[in-house]
Formats: structure tokens, sequence, C-alpha cells
């Protein structure tokens, strides 16, 4: 059975979550589901507007005095009966995910997915372990959940991000109104499902789909949402802090990207560079913190463009159900016109196009294909090595001295993620140091769903996943003379 066949049949695919029951929305407006693969629309799905916002905010706000005060081991035991469901629909899930945004089914299978319950498990193994009253002298320290939080997730790891803040909201204590992206809404549907069939109280969790400056503009001013919380671009979220300062409430922000990918003078060549590929053009592209400049000794520079020719050409861009793909589809057509668009930009400010290129891949005459692509001798102030294009396009760019990498890795308005290589511990922990970002790989090490994640700059403030990512949940609160 499809995702669209199973939602469908469930008398889902057109009503929100409020309260614990399925609804039918207040208005008439309604978006649509186009499979990039095919650039078809295979389904419609409601727009929610103010009414369903008050809703499904008033929901939470009465669920909450009672599910604030629950015992931890209640909601790890929630989280994992929800756990367990989603495993049990890891399947239709990846197709799910395959169908709204284009994500090679291998990939969905592999990371989309399983990336995504992890952050279901790390939730409750923090909560399980965290002391929610510490002692200082003769005050007590106490962590208490924040409120009503509104959640916003973007359409590129839609279940991931969904997971990610969910999961530790829950974890926490608070009550949720989730509000998808509207380019890939249909995962959300089925996550609502296991909530359901976890058993969690009415009203803890509730879904609201919608465009972002109709529902998502909705719960960022509403007065009774205590915290916001959204993944997506700077754009994005400058409006919705914008439109939460009036009411003065908690808002935590994953934004935009342009890691850096210092590769040192002493580093396995062949390993950086093919890793360092595949890392950028993971998702195809479409990741936040994916790292698209690439830093290297000019000295190297001949030896790494062979490399990555060679790297590059081992990508399979076509059909995203097919087994054989490694890269579906671009997940939309605003984002596929947005990477044509820099390609062509970055070709006519000079840079060596060493592989890929604007157009199709040959062969993929319909759908949103594009072509990996590879820009070498590019230099930090071209638009293509400060821009975000969030597709598979690298940057190459070259560098005399490791001050001078460095430099060149801080110099962008972003700071999310990063990657140093190098065989000197000392040397790329040093590096590592002084670069601006939240989070650091070194010798790309294997995913840590406990490394607290977030960006500095204009990638963004608070931080996901681990202890921080449920730290960002909860308030502080002094008692003194307690002990």
């Amino acid at each position: 059975m499809t995702p669209l066949e199973h939602l469908s049949r469930n008398g889902h695919l057109d009503k929100f979550f409020i309260d614990g029951q399925w609804v039918e929305p207040s208005g008439t407006a309604k978006g649509v589901v186009i499979n990039p693969a095919t650039e078809e629309v295979v389904s419609q799905f409601p727009f929610g507007n103010s009414g369903d916002v008050d809703a499904a905010v008033s929901a939470a706000r009465r669920a909450f005095p009672s599910w604030s005060r629950t015992k931890p081991e209640y909601r790890a035991g929630l989280l994992d009966r929800l756990q367990v469901l989603l495993e049990a629909r890891g399947e239709l899930l990846a197709q799910c995910l395959s169908l709204e945004m284009g994500a090679a089914i291998g990939y969905a299978r592999s990371a989309q997915v399983p990336l995504a319950i992890a952050h279901v498990k790390v939730a409750r193994d923090v909560l399980t372990a965290f002391t929610f009253v510490k002692q200082r002298g003769q005050t007590a320290v106490t962590y208490e959940p924040i409120g009503v939080c509104a959640l916003i997730t973007p359409w590129n790891w839609p279940l991931y991000q969904i997971t990610a803040k969910v999961s530790p909201a829950l974890a926490a204590g608070c009550t949720i109104v989730l509000k998808p992206s509207e380019l890939s809404p249909l995962d959300a549907l089925l996550f609502a499902e296991a909530i359901e069939e976890a058993g969690f109280p009415t009203g803890v969790f509730n879904l609201v789909q919608g465009y972002g400056p109709g529902v998502g503009a909705g719960l960022a001013s509403h007065p009774d949402v205590d915290m916001i919380s959204i993944t997506g671009s700077t754009r994005a979220g400058i409006a919705v802090a914008q439109a939460a300062a009036p009411t003065v409430k908690r808002v935590a922000q994953e934004l935009g990207g342009k890691s850096p990918n210092v590769i040192l003078p002493d580093a396995d060549l062949d390993r950086g560079v093919s890793l360092g590929i595949a890392a950028a053009f993971r998702n195809l592209g479409q990741s936040c913190s994916a790292p698209t400049r690439m830093i290297v000794p000019r000295v190297l520079l001949s030896e790494i463009e062979a490399i990555a020719k060679r790297v590059a050409a081992e990508i399979v861009v076509g059909d995203p159900l097919c087994e054989a793909s490694t890269h579906g589809a671009i997940a939309n057509r605003a984002q596929f016109d947005r990477i044509q668009t820099m390609i062509g930009v970055g070709i006519s400010e000079g840079a060596k196009l060493l592989t890929g290129g604007a157009g199709r891949p040959g062969g993929l005459d319909v759908g949103l294909y594009v072509k990996p692509t590879i820009f070498s001798d590019v230099h930090t102030h071209m638009r293509i090595a400060q821009e975000e294009v969030f597709g598979p396009v690298l940057c190459i760019i070259p560098y005399d001295t490791v001050d001078e990498a460095v430099t060149i890795a801080n110099d962008t308005v972003y700071g999310l993620g990063a990657h140093v290589q190098g065989k000197d511990l000392d040397v790329i922990r040093d590096v590592a140091s002084q670069i601006r970002s939240g989070q650091v790989h070194l010798n790309y090490p294997a995913w840590d769903p406990h490394a607290p994640f977030g960006g500095f700059k204009q990638s963004g403030n608070g931080r996901e996943y681990g202890v921080e990512g449920m730290l960002e949940y909860l308030e502080v609160k002094s008692i003194l003379g307690y002990f």
C-alpha cells in the first residue's frame, strides 16, 4: 500500500490532528503535493487558517497543566512506544519521503527514516538520565517545561526535523503544535498517526498544515504560545523572530549555512576529497550544514580536482524509486530553479567548471533532476562561495597558508557546521577551535545524535539534539530555602 493509499483509507489526508481528534479544517484553501520525479500533482491537502491555529493552541494550552506534571518515567514510556511504531512504519515513511521530496529510496531507508527515529530514542535516554531538581546550597534549581511550543519544520529533512523538535519537547513536558512544511506535508500525517496510536494524552500533540505567512506567522505571534522553534531559511527565521517579539516568547532558530571543509596539507587526499564530496552532496546538497566549500592547499589543487572529477562521475542521479539511483530529484521547483540560477552565476563569475553544469543530466527530460556540479579555483568573494545554494554544487577554494584557510572558513555570514581533515590531531583541533560554527567534524567521524547542533552568526540560535536539545524546552526556576 502506498502512503497516499494508506492516508486516504484512514481518512487523514484532508484533516488536521487537534485535541486528540482528526478534524476538518476551518477553511477551504488547499495546497498540492507534487512528485518532483514526475512534476505531477499527486495529492491535495488543506491549508489551515487562524481558526485552526486557535483551536490547536487552545488544545495544547488545556493539556499543558496535567502533561507538564507527569512523571518522567511515564513520558519515557510513551516515547518508547512512539519509537517502536515509527520503526514498524519505516518502509511506509521511506516511500512517503521519496514521493513528496524526491529522496532516493535507498537514502530514505538508510538515512532519512532511521536518523529521524534516532531522535526519539535520544530524547527518551536524555529524559531518563536528567535531574529536574538540583541542589545548590539551600537552593533548589529546578527545570520546568516552558509551556506550549509551536514547531515549524522544513521540507528537506521533514521527518528528521519533526522528531528532532517534537521528541525533546515531549520529553521536557511541553505540549505542541506542529506546522510542517507545505512542500512535504505527508510524512507529518504518518507521524501524527503514530503519536495517536502510542497513546499520548489528548491535546499534547497537535498538527496544523499550512503556509508560512499564514499558519506559521499565526503561531509565532500567538499570545498563548510560549516558545517557537523553526528550522528553515534565514529569511523565514527573521520573519518568525519579528512576529514573536511582541509577546516576548522564546525563539529557537536553526537556519542557513555555507559550511567549510578544510583539507589540511597532510590530509589523506583520496579519503578527504571523496568523503567530502559525499557529505556535500548528501540529500542532493539540500542540507543546511552540507560542507559545500572545500578549502584546499593550492599546491595540491590539480590532484584534488582529479579526485573530485572521478568521485562525481560515480554519482547516479535518477528515478528516486530505482534502487540503482544514489541521488533522486530536487525537492521542489523553486529550489530546482535556484540551483540552475546559481550554477549560471558561478560560470559568469569565472569559476572553473570542473564537472556538471546547467540543465538536467542526460536521459532525464522530465523531473527536477540536476547535475552534480563542482567548481574549482573559486574565490571567497564570489556569490557561489557566499550564498547558500542548497543543491549539489561544491566550491573548491584554494589557500596558501593554514591561517588563510581559517580566514576563508570564517568568511561568510553563516556558522552552522564545519569539517577539518588532517593527520596531526593537534593541528586539526587547533583549526577546529578557530572556526566560528556550532559543530565541527574532524576526519569524518560517525554521526552522534547526542552532539548538540545549532549555529553561530546568521545560522541561528539555540541547540538541538542531546541534553542541550531538551534544555531548549525547559525554564530554570530557583527555590530558595528548599533544602
